[in-house]
């Protein structure tokens, strides 16, 4: 007859976890005098004003006249997703995990708030009003048809004024990958136009379109790209151009004790907030999308 030995097992706390990137659009969040101003309202009011230039000064009649235009532009919170999940106390206790949730968690703010909250800035951005798209296919540029384009933007925005100090790049690891293998391949070549910006941030392709569907939970989660959405090959923004923050982020876990109809741990997640444009500043944000 044969041995039947059944063998000791051992679990590891190193989870099996989906690659994910943390959230690369951060960099654009807001300052507190913008969180302090949108705090106890649904919409926020932003004063925009614009006064007449100089005149000649005359001995005889003194000062020419000008004026003052203040006005107000409103802004209303566009971002308010959640999610709720459960496990039944007797799956969480047999299953020896009892920090499930805390794993849970931390892995619903990688793999999900993080690639969505992302993909939604930069589409709201794209898709702003006002915003110049250029149409163009870059899947198999070369390092100096990038650079070019590049500089195309920097001497157009350097030409308005645009500030140069936060100035951000928003750009697909691939054609970043282009450029960096120009420089080292190519160190008497001049790169200088990555200079005009004050930080490369790289953004996956999957969080990077013109548009996205963001769907409702009835059947389907998370974001998509819609299907008027256009690849982005990159962004130039200048962070005071961008309203972008958090009013309310909520999460917290719930024991079993404290649900009526289930016996089950929940944990609740929820997040509201806006990502907007200043209208008297889309002279410094610009996007190059795909043809397809």
């Amino acid at each position: 007859m044969a041995n039947s030995i059944d063998f000791t097992k051992n679990y590891t706390g190193i989870i099996d976890e989906v690659y994910q990137r943390a959230g690369v659009s951060g960099v654009l969040n807001s300052g507190r005098r913008m969180v302090r101003a949108g705090h106890n309202a649904k919409e926020i009011m932003i004063p925009k004003i614009s006064v007449t230039g100089l005149g000649d000064y005359t001995r005889n009649v003194g000062y020419k006249t000008g004026s003052i235009t203040y006005e107000f532009e409103t802004k209303t919170f566009n971002y308010d997703r959640g999610i709720r999940l459960f496990a039944d106390v007797m799956d969480v206790e047999e299953a020896g995990v009892l920090d499930c949730f805390v794993e849970a968690g931390a892995e619903l703010m990688r793999t999900q708030v993080a690639p969505e909250a992302d993909a939604f800035t930069f589409a709201e951005i794209a898709g702003h009003t006002g915003v110049t798209t250029k149409s163009e296919n870059l899947s198999e540029a070369e390092a100096a048809d990038v650079l070019a384009a590049l500089r195309t933007v920097t001497s157009m925005m350097d030409e308005k004024q645009v500030s140069t100090g936060s100035r951000y790049l928003f750009i697909t690891p691939t054609l970043k990958g282009v450029l960096d293998d120009y420089s080292y391949a190519n160190p008497t070549m001049s790169n200088r136009v990555l200079e005009r910006f004050a930080h490369v941030v790289e953004v996956p392709q999957v969080r990077f379109y013109t548009a996205i569907d963001l769907k409702s939970g009835d059947s389907e989660f998370g974001y998509a790209k819609a299907s008027a959405g256009k690849d982005i090959n990159f962004m130039v923004v200048e962070k005071s151009a961008v309203i972008k923050f958090d009013k309310h982020v909520a999460s917290r876990v719930f024991s079993p004790d404290e649900l009526e109809s289930l016996d089950s741990f929940m944990m609740k997640y929820r997040k509201y907030g806006i990502v907007e444009l200043f209208d008297n500043k889309l002279d410094g944000v610009y996007v190059s999308a795909s043809t397809e």
